[in-house]
């Protein structure tokens, strides 16, 4: 058995004020896919901060690997910037880089290594604005890959999909999985959750973790979520697309940011 690539024991962290985090204990082995279900302001931005070391925790413990990739929804990207495919995908060697020097011809290789495996060579030289969300989000996955990095951090990199590009996805993240990569995934789609290996519930405070089965009853989701949790006819409970223009912003400003 090999270690886990995150181990996280009794975690708090906020941003200067009361925890925006509490009580969070979990572990990601190589290879494992672990979805993070919490409503808007609940933490999960807050976790994927101190997972980077842009927050430094208040208390508890922490063990994560030093390289960590993280996976930003398409839908906040720039599209105004004349940048190619290979550009942004290039942009995941410059963490690796002194800082005066730039990206080379190894780098380059790299970049179009990671869009051949994301499916998206033959768009190398392709405006990145101009590519469907689907596309954006796969390119966002190949900068992630350029990084190396054995953890990858998803942020609801399904919002905004349709049904063929989430399938798509779906397909690279379990193949990059059976690589033994770890990947944490944000979502607010409860069926997705429920095809990770373990789910991880917050709302402030770790609510649940464990397998689907166990963190995805409706008692857990109904103290995960409260009032947003609705029933959908026809198939169960779910939750409302999340207002996704300021979400962030508002986790972290309620928080003293």
């Amino acid at each position: 058995m090999s270690a886990p690539l995150v181990e996280a024991a009794g975690l708090a962290a906020g941003y200067g004020g009361p925890p925006a985090i509490a009580e969070v204990t979990f572990s990601l082995d190589p290879g494992e896919r672990v979805g993070v279900l919490g409503p808007n302001g609940g933490g999960k931005t807050t976790l994927f901060r101190v997972l980077l070391g842009e927050l430094r925790p208040l208390s508890g413990e922490l063990r994560a690997p030093g390289r960590i990739a993280t996976v930003a929804q398409t839908e906040r990207s720039r599209l105004d910037f004349p940048v190619s495919t290979l550009d942004v995908a290039l942009m995941g060697s410059l963490d690796r880089l002194p800082w005066w020097r730039r990206p080379g011809r190894a780098e380059r290789r790299r970049a179009r290594e990671a869009l051949e495996l994301v499916g998206l060579g033959r768009l190398a030289d392709a405006s990145f604005g101009e590519l469907s969300g689907g596309q954006r989000q796969r390119v966002l996955v190949a900068r992630a890959l350029v990084q190396d990095a054995p953890l990858l951090l998803l942020d609801e990199p399904y919002s905004g999909l349709d049904a063929a590009s989430s399938e798509r996805l779906t397909r690279l993240l379990d193949r990059l999985a059976a690589e033994g990569r770890g990947l944490m995934i944000a979502t607010h789609d409860l069926e997705q959750a429920r095809a990770c290996d373990r789910v991880l519930c917050i709302n402030r405070r770790q609510i649940s973790f464990g397998p689907p089965e166990l963190a995805c009853t409706r008692k857990v989701l109904e103290r995960t979520y409260g009032g947003e949790l609705v029933e959908l006819p026809g198939s169960g409970l779910g939750v409302p697309p999340p207002h996704h223009h300021h979400r962030h912003e508002a986790e972290e400003e309620a928080h003293g940011r």
